[in-house]
């Protein structure tokens, strides 16, 4: 059985929603799905490493990597750059693993342009009132920083239209169950069956 390349998923939502818990939880659950590792040149945080939250690089080799169109999409955010490395996701894709990209909406499109057979994912919340909950119980922000969250979200949130799959994160474990079967059916599309299965359906029609 020859080895079948994976699926590209594009994962996007507006902070609080829960996205990172439940891709989380779906790397826990499914041994074929790869997280994609961004580079950047921000210093890294507390307990952070290098090679497992990001690459951490500097400017000078963020700037020699955009030259050299390494990266599939990349941004400036304030004063730091971040970017997604074509090498590393098409080496994993080349493995069969499927692999996510979690970006926003802006990144996503670049990611489409460059590779349109992307299957994206977007989350929401349940409600305004649960976003803003969450976002209040990570007791991080002020008042007018949440605000301003708020209104990004709600920014973010009106590009759901462009992504191919919508999953609303009321319940964790729907929501874990519902991401879980769009991984799964994905890998049974019709050309993925061909290429995975072509010698078995050769024999099928042989008669």
């Amino acid at each position: 059985m020859d080895k079948h390349k994976g699926n590209l998923f594009i994962l996007s939502a507006p902070s609080g929603a829960g996205k990172s818990t439940l891709y989380k939880a779906l790397l826990s659950q499914d041994n074929n799905v790869r997280i994609s590792i961004s580079h950047t040149t921000r210093t890294p945080r507390t307990g952070e490493e290098h090679g497992r939250e990001y690459y951490f690089i500097d400017d000078e080799s963020f700037l020699d990597m955009i030259a050299e169109d390494a990266f599939f999409e990349h941004a400036q955010v304030f004063d730091n750059y971040y970017g997604t490395s074509k090498e590393s996701i098409f080496g994993m894709l080349e493995q069969g693993l499927d692999v996510i990209l979690e970006i926003d909406w802006q990144g996503a499109r670049q990611i489409r342009q460059l590779y349109p057979e992307a299957i994206g994912i977007f989350i929401l919340p349940p409600s305004l009132q649960a976003l803003e909950e969450r976002l209040r119980k990570r007791a991080t922000d002020s008042d007018e920083v949440i605000q301003r969250r708020m209104a990004k979200a709600v920014n973010e949130m009106s590009h759901y239209h462009e992504y191919d799959f919508v999953i609303v994160n009321d319940d964790f474990d729907e929501a874990l169950s519902q991401i879980s079967s769009v991984f799964t059916a994905m890998r049974s599309k019709t050309p993925v069956m061909q290429e995975k299965y072509g010698n078995l359906i050769n024999d099928l029609l042989s008669l």
